[in-house]
């Protein structure tokens, strides 16, 4: 049997990876926002949906004691597809609300789920060389997805209000669409993926094993050196971001009346999903690059500015309320470069915190930490706004970015960690 190529199964599968957390982390802001329903409620019910990725370590261990990791994945696909098709026929109803929200959350656990599958199966459908060759391919593939989901739907239902004169009408289709996407991906993956002699469930362990050794390698994870700065590193450095994130997306399109800028959903597609994104990523090139070059202690308090002082341009927004659409993406693309650029450090000290035995499981749980920064102060994030206008609370934001040169400050970091070695 002739060896089926990465390229027909890479790309697509990390396109199908970011896709369903696009649409439950920020499709589904725009798409409450255009309902009606108000920042605090939105920024409440969407936090929450952060869960599934914050406990995704406590069941990683066992979807390989149950089933093959390529099952796993086409099972979570169909299920992804399933929960879309559910969004969009609960959209134009009376419990829209109520039925949404359930399957986003279905949504939210299968994702959680197959990003545990397709992880685990690169490694296996791939060998060491192809593994180092392909992983810059999945990483544009998500951040292209990243693109389509926020960028192009996004402004495909805004362009579908335009066409339709019915909101609900026009969200209903772009999520029937995704649908339709996922159906697609479901039957190429359940085709085309290999099946790998080393993709087989965990034999000669139970459950109860299984989860002593989660257990062993949770115990061992606060055991670390630094464990206190460690995690306040992990939970604070984001903290601005965590306030920002769903805030700053309902201000882009939140009516003037309100205090924002009333931008179309067209047009938030092109300025957050497409601009933003690609300052993001820019923005995270650059800093793998010189962090590589220097190591992550040389960069890291650029990268502490980086992430904290371009979001003064919110500020600058909240109060200009500028009209135009250039001087908008200007602004983002500013941001968002910002923060890609300081995500690196972030990035790579979860990284040098897992170095040692359990590296794998304790990035696991960095990545649990990761998920909870931004959750927590999002949760809360839209009824302060509310309390207090967006001016002030984006004030409020840099004033959150204190804690992040502080947690910084408390970081031992070894200077050559980063930095490219000669073999």
């Amino acid at each position: 049997m002739l060896k089926k190529s990465p390229w027909a199964w890479v790309p697509t599968l990390y396109f199908a990876e970011a896709l369903p957390y696009v649409a439950v982390m920020t499709i589904s802001l725009i798409m409450y926002k255009r309902l009606g329903l108000s920042n605090a409620d939105i920024t409440l019910y969407t936090s929450w949906l952060y869960l599934p990725w914050v406990i995704k370590p406590l069941w990683s261990p066992f979807v390989d004691l149950i089933k093959t990791k390529r099952w796993w994945i086409v099972a979570m696909q169909l299920l992804i597809g399933a929960a879309l098709g559910g969004v969009a026929f609960t959209i134009p109803g009376p419990f829209w609300l109520t039925g949404s929200l359930c399957f986003f959350w279905l949504m939210a656990f299968s994702s959680a789920t197959h990003d545990i599958a397709a992880d685990g199966f690169y490694m296996l459908g791939l060998d060491s060389h192809e593994q180092a060759y392909f992983v810059g391919i999945r990483s544009t593939f998500y951040r292209i997805a990243t693109i389509f989901g926020q960028g192009l739907l996004v402004m495909l239902a805004g362009n579908l209000e335009v066409l339709t004169r019915n909101v609900r009408y026009s969200w209903s289709l772009m999520f029937y669409l995704m649908a339709g996407l996922f159906i697609a991906f479901w039957l190429w993956h359940n085709y085309i993926l290999p099946r790998p002699a080393e993709d087989h469930p965990t034999a000669g362990q139970t459950g109860t094993e299984i989860w002593r050794g989660f257990v062993r390698t949770f115990i061992t994870f606060f055991q670390k050196p630094q464990v206190i700065a460690g995690i306040c590193f992990m939970l604070f450095y984001r903290m601005p971001e965590g306030l920002l994130a769903k805030v700053s997306a309902l201000f882009l399109i939140d009516s003037q009346a309100n205090g924002g800028l009333g931008l179309s959903p067209a047009e938030y597609g092109l300025v957050q999903g497409t601009v933003g994104m690609i300052g993001l990523t820019l923005g995270g090139i650059l800093g793998g690059i010189v962090a590589s070059r220097d190591g992550l202690k040389r960069w890291l308090w650029p990268m502490v500015c980086a992430i904290t002082l371009p979001d003064l341009v919110y500020v600058y927004l909240a109060y200009a309320l500028p009209s135009s659409l250039l001087v908008v993406n200007i602004c983002v693309f500013l941001e968002q470069f910002g923060y890609g650029f300081g995500f690196s450090a972030y990035m790579l000290y979860l990284i040098y915190y897992s170095q040692g035995e359990h590296k794998t499981s304790h990035y696991a749980l960095c990545t649990a930490f990761m998920a909870l920064s931004m959750m927590i102060p999002g949760m809360f994030a839209g009824a302060l706004q509310e309390s207090v206008g967006y001016p002030v609370f984006f004030l409020i934001v840099m004033a959150a970015c204190s804690l992040t040169y502080i947690v910084s400050s408390q970081l031992k970091i070894d200077p050559e960690f980063g930095k490219k070695t000669d073999e």
